[in-house]
């Protein structure tokens, strides 16, 4: 097996680094057989300065490698502009990519991989919070800010830090199985080994608390009454408001319409209960507030691709 490289520069984040180095190595202390081999390079190979002002050294220089690779992994920064619009550096990615098993982003990484055309015509993930300037910037590149990583073929791309260990717990879970991954999962004390379409942002944390008073308290009753009637009619009652209007104040402060919250607040909530808990699925359903199980199924399928089984099954072998 060739080396795991990871690719670092001047404003890459540490965390991006770490969280792929410390897997692939506590693998290796676990048993990993063929074990990896883990090389960081930066371009010139000079040490690289990673937030928040701590110096790392590197194994060697981008531009000088040339080992075998297995795994190519790219992390993210604030130094990823740069990185991607050097052209030097891009050359050597696609060397390097060319021959790789597997190439990965961590982060803002995807921006390197996708200016050195390696990610055209992919569905790709970053984090959040990059997603759409990303999707702005390689219109051929098909970015889907929801999971926290995606895998398509050879490429893979990750949500942003911590997300790049749900990414190196997979390839160690691809590479050598389930149980060397849980076990990993276990010694870096991480409570699951979250599966990739696992959602970067729930609807109650993705942005601050909506500043009207009247959406506000429509969504905290959401929260507090997912079993109620939460239909259109009874929230614009409850809020003293048309449904029209209602619908209105949804779309400009939260981007959605009060049923597609309502619909999201439900299948996350069964989703927590699906993943931590052991109450059959038909319970769930019903102190979630949905009419079936059927509906609750539908409602993974749009939102985690797959089903509620499935759902719980991934997390349950997760740990």
């Amino acid at each position: 097996m060739g080396a795991t490289v990871i690719l670092g520069y001047e404003d890459a984040e540490l965390l991006d680094v770490a969280c792929v180095s410390s897997t692939v190595s506590t693998a290796n202390d676990l048993g990993a057989d063929p074990g990896y081999a883990v090389t960081m390079l930066s371009p010139g190979g000079h040490a690289i300065t990673c937030r928040p002002g701590l110096r790392l050294d590197v194994h060697g220089a981008l531009e000088q490698y040339t080992g075998a690779v297995d795994t190519l992994v790219v992390v993210g920064g604030l130094g990823s502009p740069r990185a991607a619009a050097d052209p030097v550096l891009l050359a050597h990615v696609r060397r390097l990519a060319r021959d790789a098993r597997r190439v990965a982003s961590v982060c803002t990484g995807a921006s390197i991989l996708a200016a050195a055309g390696l990610l055209d015509g992919r569905r790709v993930t970053t984090h959040w919070w990059f997603a759409g300037e990303l999707a702005r910037a390689h219109p051929a590149v098909h970015v889907d800010p929801d999971p926290i990583f995606v895998r398509d073929g050879r490429i893979a791309t990750s949500a942003g830090v911590t997300s790049a260990l749900d990414l190196a717990l997979s390839f160690v879970h691809e590479d050598h199985g389930p149980a060397l991954a849980r076990q990993v999962a276990r010694a870096l004390v991480t409570y699951l080994q979250r599966p990739g379409t696992q959602a970067q942002m729930s609807v109650h944390v993705a942005a601050p608390a909506p500043a009207d008073d009247v959406v506000r308290g429509v969504v905290d009753h959401v929260a507090g009454h997912l079993d109620g009637d939460l239909g259109a009619a009874a929230l614009a009652a409850r809020a003293g408001v048309s449904e029209r209007h209602l619908t209105r104040l949804f779309r400009t402060h939260l981007g959605r319409t009060p049923a597609e919250h309502v619909r999201r607040a439900r299948t996350e909530a069964a989703a927590q209960l699906a993943a931590t808990t052991d109450v059959p699925l038909a319970r769930v359903a019903a102190r979630c507030g949905f009419r079936s199980t059927e509906t609750m199924r539908t409602a993974f399928l749009e939102v985690y691709g797959r089903t509620p089984s499935e759902h719980r099954r991934a997390f349950v072998t997760a740990v």
